[in-house]
């Protein structure tokens, strides 16, 4: 499990992709209610990691300020 999600509390309006603005909450409602799974499921669903990719996981993080969270990790957290 990830350290990262577990040392903070983020806050569902939390914007995890900022190129397509999409919140922690829709990726977790994408998860719950649409039944995503993987990375390309939350991608279908929200469009978060379509642009730049870099909220995808710390390996697609291309910024030069890194993001506090990713798809992978919340995914880690929450698909069983």
């Amino acid at each position: 499990m990830s350290k990262k999600i577990n040392k903070k509390k983020f806050h569902k309006s939390y914007i995890v992709c900022k190129c397509k603005q999409v919140s922690l909450g829709e990726i977790l409602h994408a998860i719950k209610e649409n039944g995503a799974t993987d990375i390309d499921d939350i991608e279908d669903y929200t469009e978060a990691g379509s642009c730049c990719g870099s909220c995808r996981s710390p390996e697609d993080d291309v910024g030069e300020e890194k993001l506090e969270l990713y798809l992978s990790e919340i995914l880690e957290k929450f698909v069983k």
